[in-house]
């Protein structure tokens, strides 16, 4: 099981100005996480912490995939992730999140990014989960072809089964 333990930083007690942690995220990080909506993946995220006059500056960068179900055929698909985050932190009197901005507690000074680092991931995940073209389940994509071709063929029965209200006036329109 992994520990979050590791994704607790205590800023309050950093020595240099400039800190560079590297992280290997798997399937018991996001098992760790409570609520977590993703169970497998293989990430790597390098978060590069700057002491500023009054703030942090956490820059985060994160690569490799996430297993999602794919929203066609319902298989799972690997999905690809690259992103950069940014995220400032002050030390104050009690927690708040305001935007990228979080204040935290300056008696305690330590930053737990293990669910900030897991809100870029999803950040990071399109909207659309789609294989690329072909590599779809195939026995599922016919199945929804021949679905989607009944769904049509009863759409087109009932557009040509006109209104007999109507027919007068398309025969009128047709003599045009």
């Amino acid at each position: 099981m992994c520990s979050l333990e590791t994704m607790k930083i205590d800023l309050k007690g950093l020595k240099e100005d400039h800190l560079v942690l590297e992280y290997d995220l798997n399937d018991d990080y996001f098992a760790a996480l409570d609520g977590s909506q993703l169970e497998h993946g293989d990430l790597h995220v390098s978060v590069s912490i700057r002491k500023m006059a009054g703030f942090f500056d956490l820059q985060f960068h994160t690569e490799g995939f996430v297993t999602v179900t794919c929203d066609r055929c319902l298989d799972d698909m690997e999905q690809p992730i690259a992103t950069d985050n940014c995220l400032m932190v002050k030390l104050g009197d009690t927690y708040s999140e305001d935007g990228d901005t979080v204040t935290i507690d300056e008696n305690e000074g330590i930053l737990n990014i293990a669910w900030f680092t897991y809100e870029f991931i999803m950040l990071a995940i399109p909207i659309k989960h789609v294989h690329a073209p072909g590599k779809c389940n195939s026995a599922m994509t016919q199945k929804l072809n021949e679905l989607s071709g009944a769904a049509r063929s009863s759409e087109e029965e009932a557009e040509d089964a006109v209104d007999p209200r109507w027919s007068a006036l398309l025969k009128l329109k047709s003599k045009s």
